[in-house]
């Protein structure tokens, strides 16, 4: 019997174990929507990002000397795309490019690339009026 839950217990265990580091960060699908100034029309896109959940800890002493980097569901691996908008000034150029990730992790958020704030515009954010599907 004490084997028997102890295997049990060792069972819960490891599905919690890969529930919170086999699973959490993957590629999502996503609709994103995109502008060009020229061009004064949003268009949403189709995509695929990274989005879920990685291990993380806030430490209750913090230590100068050894800095706690919060680690964030990130692309390893991204290819761009382009997509021709609508509705352009005829000296303006209709191509956008964007970002679409092929591959994800639990890594540090780079700002050279990534928008790291707490709070963004979000995905559907258009600056202009009307809106093409």
């Amino acid at each position: 019997m004490t084997r028997l839950i102890t295997f049990l217990m060792f069972c819960v265990l490891f599905w919690f174990w890969r529930a919170m580091y086999c699973h959490s960060c993957e590629l999502t699908n996503i609709t994103i929507t995109v502008e060009k100034e020229e061009c004064r029309f949003c268009i949403s896109i189709n995509t695929t990002w990274c989005a879920g959940y990685c291990y993380t800890r806030d430490l209750v002493y913090k230590d100068p000397a050894r800095p706690n980097t919060q680690k964030i569901c990130t692309f390893k691996e991204l290819v761009y795309e382009t997509v021709k908008l609508p509705g352009c000034a005829h000296h303006a150029s209709s191509l956008y490019t964007y970002p679409v990730a092929t591959e994800c992790h639990c890594g540090k958020c780079d700002s050279d690339s990534t928008d790291c704030t707490v709070r963004g515009l979000g995905p559907s954010f258009c600056s202009f009026s009307e809106m093409k599907e």
